[in-house]
């Protein structure tokens, strides 16, 4: 090896990278401080190898044949901070020591409650501002317990200070105390100033905590380094056994609130009555839970203040709610309670699940045939449909909802939520018109826009067979393909049956279709079967007007005496122009774009059986399309 190459290797061997790898090998301790921000990590090496950039001496625990004694060992010591990155490649570096790792799994717990909110403002034990992880749910405490289960002997071998035996930190609080130096060191940036003025729980420099904000910070943390948990069960009015029903005087009692206190650590669970009275379990019925669970309420009345009038009662086992707290319990209280740890269970027989769609169905009883819709049969209406665990409800209990004056209603033995909106929609059940071509849109699209708010739109009747036939038109025309015309002296191809069947679909509805075969298909042709097939159908026999460029007008008139021989053909174009006698034509009348421009008022005097586009790019004009549009038809007519 040449001298630069051994100082390319030494360069190597103190890169960043290359250390991280050296401390993943050293064996992690957490060394906790007050404020837990301060607290540090130090990498030492059991195996007694060097540390790299050792910067301190560290009293360890080690074995000592069978039994174990103090040593002192070399370290690197880091700021928790500092460690995250190096405790975090650990878990992914081959080689690495157990306990540096085991610390990168608990910083990864840490780094995901900091994710979901959980992360709590308080007071350390010196009066300290400090970050800590919280509030803690059943789960998360679970989490915690099965990580502290799982901790290396080396991860906490420094002993505890004190000249008595031996004695090593207990697992969980340590590894709660590393998570809370994760948060309260991660917490802290220039957008975290908060309302009490300064830069307190903002700084990273320790800040003292004095006056209301250290009253504040200690009840918001009461509780929760306990291990207790606050949340409220409600509790819905009762029958009346004496009278085998519900009567109207208890029908208008109120909702409870009944406050329950939870163990966080062994899951027991309690109501404040039993606590209260001495009936609840062993570790829910020391002296001191009283106390705790009356600073976790009051730091639940700030967040909800109509908890506040539990502080006033002798024991607060239960809150009587008003209908509006009831209606805010619906809400967003829910949201804020349990973002503050305080949980809202409602009871599994309240119904959720009443909804209101819009249906759009026939005004009247008729023919199941589809009509056009342009005719004077598609009359159709738009209410509202309300269901219950999908049924729906009948004129009686719609009623009973209109008249309601509280956020729930006892229907079909349950008690059903009462949306706001949705008690407006009650409240106005008359059906009202639409357009066919309105309902039409809101039902293919499956929702409309009904006062700012997007409803589900469903179809009834004729509109519904219509919707389904619109959804699938291929599966229709292969179903019941419509046979070529008698006088058609020609034989379709499959595709240009499939398409006249749709065109024929689509006409006879009133709508029109744009056939966009490729170039030299025969959508001539196909349109001329479907002039033909017109012709011979009763109420819709009529002329045929085609608008193509002056180009494709021979081509036209030949294709026709061609393929329908003996049926009329007009051009009305250059000087020789007429639409006499038209009303008994049932032929096709041939003109151009340029002459319905010039001719507008000529060309939509007649009542056309069928309007057809050739070439329809051209109507991307939009003077040509209100052009087109202006002529009457018997229905709209498809183009090429």
């Amino acid at each position: 090896m040449t001298a630069a190459d051994g100082g390319a290797a030494a360069a190597a061997s103190t890169s960043p990278a290359a250390q991280s790898g050296e401390l993943a090998a050293c064996a992690a301790v957490f060394i906790p401080s007050d404020p837990p921000r301060t607290g540090q990590v130090a990498f030492w090496r059991p195996d007694g190898l060097p540390v790299p950039a050792a910067t301190d001496r560290l009293t360890v625990v080690r074995p000592h044949g069978v039994s174990v004694r103090r040593r002192a060992v070399e370290a690197r010591l880091m700021p928790v901070k500092d460690a995250l990155a190096l405790l975090l490649d650990a878990r992914r570096t081959p080689g690495a020591d157990p306990a540096s790792a085991f610390w990168g799994a608990a910083a990864v717990v840490a780094l995901q409650m900091i994710g979901r909110g959980r992360l709590l403002p308080g007071v350390s034990p010196g009066g300290f501002d400090a970050w800590r992880i919280g509030p803690l749910d059943r789960d998360d405490v679970v989490h915690v317990q099965e990580l502290a289960a799982a901790i290396p002997r080396e991860a906490r071998a420094e002993p505890l200070p004190g000249n008595g035996p031996l004695e090593l930190p207990q697992a969980e609080p340590l590894v709660r105390a590393f998570m809370n130096a994760v948060a309260d060191a991660l917490a802290r940036t220039p957008a975290g100033t908060l309302a009490v003025g300064e830069e307190t729980w903002a700084a990273h420099a320790p800040r003292t905590v004095t006056g209301p904000p250290l009253e504040w910070a200690q009840d918001l943390a009461t509780g929760l380094v306990a291990g207790f948990g606050i949340s409220l069960r409600i509790e819905l009015p009762r029958p009346d056994l004496t009278t085998g029903g519900w009567t109207t005087a208890f029908a208008e009692e109120r909702l409870t609130a009944v406050v329950q206190l939870h163990h966080l650590a062994d899951g027991s669970l309690a109501d404040a009555e039993d606590i209260w009275s001495g009936r609840a379990t062993e570790c829910l019925s020391a002296p001191d839970v009283r106390a705790q669970a009356l600073l976790v309420l009051r730091r639940a009345a700030r967040a909800w203040p109509p908890l506040g009038r539990l502080l006033d009662m002798a024991a607060p086992t239960a809150l009587d709610l008003s209908d509006d707290e009831v209606s805010d319990l619906l809400g967003d209280a829910a949201q804020t309670l349990a973002a503050a740890g305080i949980p809202v269970h409602w009871p599994k027989e309240l119904a959720k699940e009443l909804l209101a769609r819009a249906v759009v169905e026939p005004a009247e009883k008729m023919s199941s045939d589809l009509p056009s819709l342009l005719s004077a049969e598609a009359l159709l209406s738009f209410r509202w449909q309300f269901t219950l665990g999908g049924r729906e409800l009948d004129q009686t209990e719609l009623d009973r909802i209109a008249q309601a004056t509280r956020p729930l209603v006892r229907l079909r033995d349950h008690w059903v939520v009462i949306d706001p909106r949705l008690l407006a929609r009650v409240r106005d059940r008359e059906p009202r018109e639409l357009t066919p071509l309105e309902a039409l849109g809101a039902v293919l699209v499956g929702s409309a826009d009904i006062a700012g708010e997007r409803v589900p739109v469903t179809a009834r009747g004729w509109l519904a067979d219509l919707t389904d036939r619109l959804a699938d038109p291929e599966a229709t025309a292969r179903r019941t393909p419509l046979p070529a015309p008698a006088a058609l002296a020609a034989t379709l191809r499959d595709y240009q049956v499939r398409g006249l069947t749709w065109l024929n679909q689509m006409t006879s509805l009133g709508l029109g279709g744009c056939l966009a075969d490729d170039m030299g298909l025969g959508k001539t042709i196909t349109l001329i079967a479907l002039h033909l097939h017109r012709a011979s159908t009763a109420g819709l026999a009529g002329p045929t007007l085609v608008v193509c460029p002056t180009s494709l007008m021979g081509n036209w008139q030949r294709e026709i005496e061609r393929f329908a021989p003996g049926t009329t053909v007009r051009r009305y174009h250059g000087t020789k122009r007429s639409l006499d006698n038209l009303e008994t034509d049932t032929g096709f009348v041939l003109t151009t774009y340029a002459t319905l421009r010039l001719r507008q008022a000529e060309l939509a005097a007649p009542i056309w059986g069928m309007v057809v586009a050739d070439e329809a790019q051209h109507v991307k004009n939009p003077s040509v399309v209100a052009l087109v549009l202006a002529t009457r038809t018997h229905s709209p007519g498809a183009g090429p």
